[in-house]
C-alpha cells in the first residue's frame, strides 16, 4: 500500500523543467487532435485531456468514420493510439517537438485518421510551429512518473471537491494550453466580456471560456512565471474584497502579480494530511469567491458525495 510520500511525491520543477516543457508541447499536439474533431462544448471542455491510472488520454475522438483514443502511457513510456480493431504506439523518449509531431501524425494515419491541426502552440509567447521545433528535448521518465502520481492524487481530491456543488461545474481535466489540471464552479450568472490578451490564443476563445461567473481552482507543475509546482484559485470577475478573505491552510496566500490565491504543492505534500489541506484550500478560496460575489450558496451547494450513497433531495 502506498504511503503519503509515494502518493504525493516530490516534483521540484527545476529538476525536470526541460522534460516538463517538452511534455507540455506534446500534449498540445495530442489535445489539438481532439479539438479538431470534437464539436465545441462549454468553455473548451471538449478539447481537454483526462487523467487515467497510466497517464493522460483524449478519451474517444471521432475522426471521420473512425473512433480513436490517444493516450500518454507514462508507465510504459509510450504514446498509444487505439481504435476498435487496431493499436499503434511509439516510445516517449528524448526527441524534438517536430519528431513527436511527425510520429503522432504517422500513428494516427495508421489508425485510419488524419492529424490536421493548427500547427503552432497556444498560450505560449513567441510560439515555434511544431514542425519547425527541431531542438532535441530531454525525457526524464522517472520525473514523468512522479508527476503522473501527483496528478492522480490531485485528481482524486478535485473530484471529491466537485461533488459538493449542485450548480454547473466542470469536469476535472487538464488544459493543455496553460498545462494545468483544473475544476471550475459557476454561479449561473453571466460575466462581463473577458478582455482577452492571452498570448497565442484568439480572444473569442477566452470570451467564451469566461462567459459566465466562475470560481476556478487548479494545479500547475511549474513554468510560465511559476517556478515551483503550485495550486491556484481565482474568481472571474474578481469581486471586491476577494483578496482579503481568510483562507486555509497557513501556507496559502494571495499573489498580487497573478491576482490569484496560491498554495505550494510542496507545502501540501509534506503536511500531516495532504488531502485535508488541499480540500481546505479549495473550499476556503471558493467561499471567498462565493461570499464576496454574493452567490446563492443555499441553492448551489450540497454535502460532499459518498460512494454508493444517493444525494439527499431537499424539498
Amino acid at each position: 500500500m502506498k504511503d503519503d510520500k509515494t502518493l504525493w511525491p516530490a516534483i521540484p520543477y527545476s529538476d525536470w523543467a526541460g522534460t516538463c516543457s517538452a511534455l507540455h508541447l506534446w500534449t498540445q499536439i495530442v489535445g489539438k487532435y481532439r479539438l479538431a474533431h470534437t464539436p465545441w462544448n462549454n468553455h473548451s471542455w471538449h478539447a481537454t485531456l483526462r487523467v487515467t491510472p497510466r497517464g493522460l488520454t483524449t478519451s474517444t475522438v471521432i475522426d471521420g468514420k473512425t473512433a480513436v483514443t490517444l493516450t500518454f502511457d507514462f508507465q510504459d513510456h509510450q504514446l498509444v493510439g487505439e481504435t476498435t480493431d487496431a493499436r499503434e504506439s511509439f516510445a516517449l523518449e528524448a526527441m524534438s517537438v517536430a519528431d513527436f509531431f511527425h510520429r503522432t501524425a504517422t500513428l494516427i494515419e495508421k489508425l485510419g485518421g488524419r492529424l490536421e491541426i493548427h500547427g503552432a502552440p497556444n498560450e505560449i509567447p513567441d510560439p515555434i510551429p511544431f514542425a519547425k521545433d527541431t531542438d532535441i528535448r530531454p525525457y526524464d521518465g522517472e520525473a514523468i512518473q512522479r508527476f503522473h502520481q501527483a496528478l492522480l492524487s490531485i485528481d482524486k481530491v478535485f473530484n471529491h471537491f466537485k461533488t459538493g456543488f449542485l450548480g454547473k461545474v466542470s469536469p476535472v481535466h487538464l488544459f493543455w494550453g496553460s498545462f494545468d489540471l483544473a475544476v471550475t464552479r459557476f454561479s449561473g450568472r453571466e460575466a462581463p466580456r473577458h478582455p482577452g490578451g492571452i498570448p497565442s490564443l484568439p480572444d473569442a476563445i477566452t470570451e467564451e471560456a469566461y462567459s459566465h461567473e466562475v470560481s476556478s481552482a487548479g494545479f500547475w507543475p511549474g513554468g510560465g512565471g511559476v517556478d515551483e509546482p503550485m495550486f491556484y484559485s481565482y474568481a472571474y470577475p474578481v469581486p471586491d474584497g476577494f483578496s482579503k478573505r481568510p483562507i486555509a491552510p497557513n501556507a496559502a496566500r494571495f499573489d498580487e502579480n497573478l491576482k490569484e490565491f496560491v498554495l505550494p504543492y510542496e507545502a501540501v505534500r509534506t503536511s500531516a494530511d495532504p488531502e485535508e489541506d488541499l480540500m481546505a484550500f479549495l473550499q476556503t478560496t471558493y467561499e471567498a469567491a462565493a461570499e464576496t460575489a454574493d452567490w446563492d450558496r443555499k441553492a448551489l451547494e450540497c454535502e460532499f458525495g459518498t460512494p454508493a450513497v444517493p444525494r439527499k433531495v431537499n424539498r
